[in-house]
């Protein structure tokens, strides 16, 4: 198997790990949650964990690789509030959580740019 058709499975792998984790350990997620967005902390950690899960298996399916990759490079933009808000709450924090929540910010950007390359390359096939 190429490095090229690793990267959706990784990608895929990333989310789903990430979507279990939600639900498997949801407090921590819920005191990511921006305090703007209306209703239940625990409403948000259970949907986006549902968005996480739907996205890993629309991107290991190649049928549905581009769209579903192409949505998780949307999706990586809009969670980018709730890193903010992490960062921002563990200020007092001792210093592993804080630099933890810091480097979040950062990270976006190569999983937005390998979400969009995954759609890329699976439209050029």
């Amino acid at each position: 198997m190429s490095r090229s058709e690793r990267s959706p499975l990784l990608l895929a792998g990333l989310l789903a790990a990430a979507g279990v984790a939600h639900f498997a350990v949801p407090k921590q997620f819920d005191a990511t949650i921006p305090k703007a967005l209306p209703g239940s902390p625990r409403t948000w950690t259970y949907g986006s964990g549902a968005v996480e899960l739907a996205l890993a298996a629309g991107i290991a399916l190649p049928r549905t690789r581009a769209a579903a990759a192409r949505a998780a490079a949307a999706f990586f933009v809009g969670v980018f509030p709730a890193n903010v808000q992490m960062a921002v709450d563990w200020q007092k924090r001792p210093q592993p959580y804080r630099t933890a929540a810091l480097a979040r910010l950062p990270l976006q950007v190569p999983l937005v740019l390998w979400a969009r390359g995954v759609a890329r390359d699976e439209e050029g096939r």
